[in-house]
Parts: C-alpha cells; structure tokens; sequence
C-alpha cells in the first residue's frame, strides 16, 4: 500500500516536472522565435541597412560647376580644383593612442587645426568621416599627400586620412561686374546674380565612391570599389561684353567719385533689335571673390565709427546694398526721360496741337491747381511737340498729358512695359509703383496726370526704362531683355539658346522713326548736346528728378540725374541709360551735367568697338584730326611742304637750314588746319608758352584764345555749331609752360540747368 502511494507520488511529480519542462521550453522557444519574427519582419528594414553601413563606406564627389562665359567666349567665373581633408576614425585601433597622436600632432601643423579637436574627432570611432578642412589649395594638399607617405613609412599608419577632390568658385576678375554675376556660398550654391538664377544648370549632379569593407573594417580588393560619376553642371555663356563692361564700369566710378554721388549709380547697353544686355554696369560693386567685405572703404568707416551693438545690423544693411542690382532692383522716378514716351503716345493718337504748345514760364493744369513752373522761368513761348521736347519744357508736356487723358496715359504706360517686370533673367526684378490716388480714374489724380507726363510721381526700374526707350529704336516693337545667350554642356553642345522675344508692337514704325529723328535732333541742338559724340548720328533724353521720399521713408530733396539714348539714330542699334542716385547738389545734380558725359563717354568708346560706321557733317569733316608726319631731318622747303600736304601749317624757327625737332611729335593727331612747329637750331627749341585758362569758353571764345597763345585745341562733347556749350574741363591745366602748338583737349558741356 505504502509502494503504491508512493509509486502514485513520483508519478504525480513526474508528470508536474514535464509540464513545467514543457511551459519552461514552449516559453524559451517561443521568445526566441518572437525576437526572431521581430527581427526578421519588424527590424529587417532597419537591420539591412545598418549591414550596409557597416560593409559598404560611400563617399560623395563634388560635381564641377560650370563656367560663366562673355559674348567672346572669356571666362568670367569658373570652378578651380581644391581639396576636402577628411579623417576616418573607424579605421583606427581602438587603443591605439599612439597613432592617433602622431596624425593629430602632423595634420595640426599642416592645416592649422587645432590639435585637441582632430583628437577629439580621432575617437568618433563609428565615423569614416569627419572634415578637417574644406576646400584647400594645391600646396597644402601635397603637404597632406607627402604626410601620409611618411607615416605609412615609418608608423604603420593607413587609411585614416583621405583627400577628397571639391571645387571653389573663382572670378577672374575682381570687382568686374559684380551684380550680374553674383556669388556662390560654401556650400557652392548660387546665392545672387547669374549664379543664382541659372543655379540648376550651373550646379550639376554630385557622384558617389562606394568602398566594401571586410569585418575588420578595411577596403576590400580594387574590384570590389564602384564609382558614379559626377556630372560636371552646364556653361553658360552672357550676351555681356568684357570689352563694353570695362569702358562702362570705368566711366559710371568716374561719375560717381566726380559728382558725390551718395547712392550709387548703373548704367544698361541694350541691344534694340534682340533684347540682348551688351554692359550691365552697377556701382559701387563688390569683388565676386570676396563678397562678403564691405566694398566702400567710406562706408566701412561709417560702420567702425557707430556703437559696437550698432555695427553689426550696420553692416548686414550695407552688404545688403551692394549685393544689391540697382538697374533691376531699385524703383525710381524717371523725370524728364520719360518724356519720349509721352510724346510717342500724344505722335500715335493724334492729338499733338498743330497751333503748338505755350509755355510763359509756368502752368496750371486745371482750375484750381497751383501753377508748376518751367526749369526756363522766362518761358520757352509756343513751341511745337518736338521742340518742347528739345527744351525739355514740363509747361508743354503737361498740355499734351491732358490732351491724352488718364485712360490712353495709363493704356501707353501699360503698352511700354511699365505695368509689369521685363522678365529679364536676373533674379530680384522688382516692378513698377503705379499713382496711390485713392478715387482716381485709372488709380490717377488731375495732378498726377499733370506731372506723370513728365515722369514724375511713380516710379519704374532702370531696365523697364532702356526697354521702353528701345522699342522706340527698333520701329515700336517691346523685346525682352536678356544676359544669358547661351547654356552649353562640358562638351561645347549647345543645350539651350535665347531667342529674341517679341511682346507687342506698341508704336507704328513711322511713329518710331519720328521719335528717333526728334531725339537726334535733342543731341544736336537741344538739352541732350552732353551726350553727343562726333560722327555718330546720336539721340538722347536727359532726365532730372525728384526723388520726393528717401530710401528711409523720409521726405527728401535730393534728386536723380539720368540720361537714355540711342545709336545711331538712322538705323539704331542700342539703347543706353545712365542713371545717378543723389548725386551732390554743391557739385551739380541736372541729368545733362551728370548721367550726359557719362552717357557721352561710354557711347564715344562703344560705338566704334561695335563696327558702327562713324558718318560725319560737313562742318565735322573740317574739324577732322590730321596726323603730324615726320619732318626731323628735312630741309625748311621739304618741311613746309610736306606738312601742307598733311593738311596742316607749319611755323618754322630758328636759323637753321635742317629741321632737327618738331611739335606736335610725329604721328600725334591734331585738328585739320592746326599748326606745327619746326625748330631748325637748338636755340629756338627754349620756347615756351603758358596754357590758359579755358574753362567756361565757348568754341569760338577757345578757338580765338589758342590761336592767340599759339596752341592748338581738340573739342570733345559738343558740335563745331554749337554756340550754348561751354568748356568744362581741360587736360593741361593752367599757367603750365608747353611746347608752341601743343594740343589741349576740351571737354564741353551744355548748360547745365537743363532737365
């Protein structure tokens, strides 16, 4: 009985033993098969990944970007190769100390890193990656090329310090126009100008190198490596000229350090047939290659002088500024040269008064209103539409704004382009500032109406205004302007072209050649004679205006002088503005004073770069240089003959038979009839006379004091008919001793109180 019970007992307990044994092994296997479900299904994703990480070590490459071209194929911006310093602290031994202080202690020197940070990095043990440097040059690259060789030599040590190729953006030229071209951040992103706007196709597509590693952590054989190309970004190539940017650059500095000028100033060559931009002068710039420094040393000396918490907002402002496009940009109130545009509207309604526009000095433009006075105060009295223009007469143009009235104002400022931007392929373009006259017909006032006729009152951008003027150059068609002509890939395939864009045909042809003829006939004789260029049938516009409120918001008096025009008037090939913001009133601030020889200047360089043919009057034909010869060495008959025949006088000195010196020297040009003189005895030769003073002389009161001086004179700025011009400057000045006969040039100007 007692066996039996206990027989009963064990098996009891047996069978509790396998029951547990069973729950204990179903309990085991089962978490192991949910860690197993778990990883395989939930974490398979994740667990994947990290085994590539762990095998594979991908490495990103730069893709180039792609070069800034001129119109005549010169780089202007291109990417130069440089190097990235990258440690790989994976591929140290763990406990290796050693190792990592010798890399740390050599890399340090190399790159001037500090030593405790590449320490500090050397232990990120999970990283094949961490940057050192970026973006350093050929010789510090050697310098970390000759390194690893010596401590794979003499330490053992690989395969922690990689040279990864990168690119930095380099401009060829400093300070050369920094607006269109912008720059690009450390990242090499386009952050302004050209490198901006065609970002996406100067950019290109990064490559890969992907490495496999054994368990160990090191490269696998060559044959395990792939490597994905980057694909270098696309050139592109501006319808900018090198050539013309220079000549325009150097004359708007010129402008801006003569007249003051506080808030810089740009100038716009268009192309009026294709829209191209062939100059694109905005100053005062920066140099591309280090933007981020204050370009003005004066406002870098306002900035030092403010209190250190003011500095830095001070300086963001004025960074700001200059990185700034003016021509694009800026909205300005374009005063007097806006008249042209009036007038082709008033020339294609037909409403211009036959019996002529009255101007005693000042007008009210309806009951009620104040009168607006001339610039001429004693009156221009009744004058037709083309001489109003001619006398820039704000009494005439206001007649003719309200013969048109507030709708076809409003329908021909649209109709020109002004109502929207140009579209030109430069970012930041900002738009029009339209009339805020709440009530008024067409967002217009009576008043406004009065004095937007003469380009008052709202404002516009400097590129809207040369794309109006060149739809009056090109027969009234309103083109799109551009600076991008082409975009090509690393092979010289052309993978997009600019195609002239036509947006409407806003005046008729003979409306169009009207206005050209009347413009030429400004720069002859009426306010625009600053602008003129001897041999080229020139027309211009100047404009002087108000700008009324200051960059701040505050009522300002300060004004804008600017200056649009074409070349050559016959068949007109481009369109230039010059435009001056603030110029200093004690030195002068009249559009034709100011933006006029700027104007001049630029158009006397450009014009015969661009082929155009110069076709003189007869009055010019007279004045044209003649070239001295050689008459060293000839005898006083010979001499004189031969200086007849080059269309010149000859006054002889001395007693000599043999004419041993001469001046002007050989090969100087002179003005046709001009004088030399030939020394003919050593003696004769210590003749000097004193230059005078020229300023403010009109051609015949210069003509008359040469002759009497016995020197000879070169007439810059202005027609040989011309009586209103005066002398502005000269290029020897005063009371200096010179050779008889010595050519001075002078510079002339018109009056320069004309707006």
């Amino acid at each position: 009985m007692t066996s039996l019970a206990k027989k009963g007992a064990t098996a009891t307990l047996m069978r509790r033993a396998s029951a547990i044994l069973i729950i204990i092994l179903l309990c085991g296997f089962g978490i192991v098969f949910a860690r197993l479900f778990y990883l395989q299904v939930y974490m398979a994703e994740e667990l994947q990944q990290r085994a590539v990480d762990q095998q594979l070590r991908d490495t990103t490459v730069s893709a180039k970007r792609g070069s800034i071209y001129d119109a005549n194929g010169n780089i202007l911006a291109q990417s130069i190769s440089v190097w990235d310093v990258v440690l790989a602290p994976a591929n140290f031994k763990k406990d290796d100390e050693n190792s990592r202080e010798i890399v740390a202690k050599g890399l340090s020197e190399i790159l001037g890193v500090d030593k405790s940070r590449i320490l500090e990095m050397s232990h990120n043990n999970d990283s094949y990656y961490e940057v050192l440097a970026r973006k350093v040059d050929v010789e510090t690259k050697n310098k970390v090329l000759k390194f690893c060789e010596e401590i794979s030599e003499n330490n053992k040590i690989s395969g922690v310090i990689d040279l990864i190729e990168n690119y930095k953006r380099f401009y060829t030229h400093d300070n050369f126009a920094g607006s269109i071209l912008g720059f690009t951040g450390s990242d090499g992103n386009g952050l302004s100008g050209i490198e901006y706007e065609y970002d996406e196709e100067l950019s290109g597509d990064s490559g890969r190198i992907v490495v496999v590693q054994d368990a160990l952590n090191s490269p696998m054989p060559y044959q395990y490596e792939q490597k994905i190309e980057a694909s270098d970004g696309y050139n592109v190539v501006l319808t900018i000229d090198e050539n013309i940017q220079s000549i325009m650059e150097k004359y708007v500095r010129q402008t801006l350090k003569e007249f003051k000028v506080k808030n810089r100033g740009c100038a716009i060559l268009m192309n009026v047939k294709t829209g191209a931009i062939l100059g694109f002068a905005c100053e005062e710039s920066y140099n591309n290659n280090d933007p981020f420094t204050i370009a003005s040393e004066e406002k870098q000396k306002e900035i030092d002088a403010l209190p250190e918490d003011r500095q830095a907002e001070a300086e963001s402002k004025a960074l700001q500024a200059q990185w700034r496009n003016k021509g694009v940009s800026d909205t300005y109130i374009p005063g007097s040269v806006f008249k042209m545009v009036t007038a082709s509207a008033v020339l294609s309604e037909g409403v211009e008064k036959k019996s002529g526009y009255n101007c005693d000095g000042a007008y009210s433009p309806f009951e009620g209103a104040s009168a607006i006075s001339c610039w001429d105060s004693s009156g221009h009295g009744n004058q037709t539409l083309e001489q109003a223009l001619c006398n820039s007469c704000n009494p005439a143009f206001m007649q003719m704004g309200f013969d048109l009235g507030r709708k076809k104002f409003y329908e021909y400022f649209v109709a020109f382009g002004f109502s929207e931007i140009t579209g030109i392929d430069l970012p930041g373009e900002s738009n029009s500032v339209w009339f805020n006259t709440p009530g008024g017909e067409y967002g217009m006032g009576l008043m406004d109406l009065a004095v937007g006729s003469f380009g008052q009152n709202f404002k516009i951008t400097p590129i809207q205004m040369v794309t109006a003027c060149a739809a009056i150059a090109n027969g009234g068609k309103l083109v799109q302007p551009y600076v991008v002509s082409q975009i090509v890939d690393s092979s010289g395939n052309v993978v997009k072209s600019t195609e002239t864009k036509v947006k409407r045909q806003v005046i008729s042809e003979s409306i169009a050649r009207h206005m050209c003829d009347t413009l030429e006939e400004n720069a002859i004789s009426g306010g625009a004679k600053n602008g003129y260029v001897a041999g080229y049938r020139i027309g211009g516009k100047t404009g002087t205006s108000e700008k009324k409120i200051d960059e701040y918001g505050n009522v300002s008096k300060d004004y804008i002088a600017s200056f649009c025009g074409i070349a050559p008037c016959d068949d007109p090939e481009v369109a230039l503005l010059c435009y001056f913001d603030t110029p200093d009133k004690d030195i002068n601030y009249y559009g034709s004073a100011v933006a006029g020889p700027c104007f001049r200047n630029i158009m006397s360089e450009v014009l015969p770069y661009l082929g155009i043919e110069r076709i003189y009057s007869d009055e010019e034909l007279k004045a044209l240089n003649a070239t001295t010869g050689v008459y060293e060495g000839m005898t006083r008959e010979e001499a004189e003959r031969a200086v007849s025949g080059d269309g010149l006088k000859a006054d002889i000195v001395g007693s000599g038979d043999t004419v041993i010196a001469q001046n002007p020297v050989a090969y100087t040009a002179i003005p046709k009839g001009g004088k030399v003189v030939l020394y003919t005895d050593e003696e004769s030769r210590k003749q000097k006379v004193k230059v005078p003073d020229f300023k403010n002389c009109s051609i015949s009161d210069a003509n008359f004091l040469a002759t009497t001086n016995d020197l000879n004179i070169c007439i810059v700025g202005t027609s040989l008919e011309d009586s209103t011009s005066y002398v502005k400057s000269q290029n020897i000045e005063p009371g200096k001793e010179v050779e008889p006969y010595t050519v001075i040039t002078l510079v002339f100007n018109q009056d320069n109180h004309i707006m």
